[in-house]
C-alpha cells in the first residue's frame, strides 16, 4: 500500500505530529480517514507508541470503536493510518456548531453519544486499554 493509491479530498485536522485527512482510496472508490503521523521529529518513544497505536486498532473491533482498515509507510517518513471516516465528525465540532448557531442538543442526542462513549470505553478498559484521546463520533 502505498500513498499513491488514495487522493486526498481534504484535511480534517492537525496536531503536533499528526495531520487527519479525508481521502479517496482509488481501488475501491470508499472514503476513509488518514491520519499522517510525521515520524521524523518523534522520539524513539514517541515512534514506538505511534506503532503500538496501529497495533491495537488493528487487533481491535467494537461497533463504537472507529475501525481500523490498513498501515504503511510513505518514503520512511510518515506513518500512515487509514480508518473508517466519521462523516459527522467528533462531539467537539457538534459542540462548537451548536455554539456558533446558539442552539442545544436535544436530550435524545446527550444520551445517545453517552451510551455509545460508554459502551465503547467498557470494551476497551475490559481489555485493559486506556485511551488518552477520546473522541465523540457525532450522527
Amino acid at each position: 500500500m502505498s500513498l499513491s493509491q488514495f487522493e486526498v479530498l481534504g484535511k480534517l485536522g492537525e496536531g503536533a505530529f499528526a495531520t487527519v485527512f479525508k481521502v479517496l482510496r482509488k481501488s475501491d472508490n470508499e472514503i476513509y480517514a488518514m491520519k499522517k503521523v510525521k515520524f521524523g521529529p518523534l522520539s524513539a518513544k514517541e515512534k514506538e507508541n505511534a506503532l503500538n497505536e496501529v497495533r491495537i486498532m488493528a487487533s481491535f473491533e467494537h461497533p463504537n470503536i472507529i475501525s481500523f482498515k490498513e498501515a504503511f509507510f510513505d518514503d520512511g517518513t510518515c506513518l500512515c493510518i487509514i480508518t473508517e471516516l466519521a462523516e459527522g465528525g467528533d462531539l467537539l465540532a457538534q459542540i462548537e456548531s451548536h455554539k456558533k448557531m446558539r442552539t442545544k442538543f436535544n436530550e435524545i442526542d446527550i444520551w445517545d453519544y453517552l451510551i455509545q462513549t460508554c459502551r465503547g470505553l467498557q470494551s476497551l478498559h475490559s481489555n485493559r486499554i486506556l485511551h488518552r484521546d477520546i473522541k465523540v463520533i457525532a450522527k
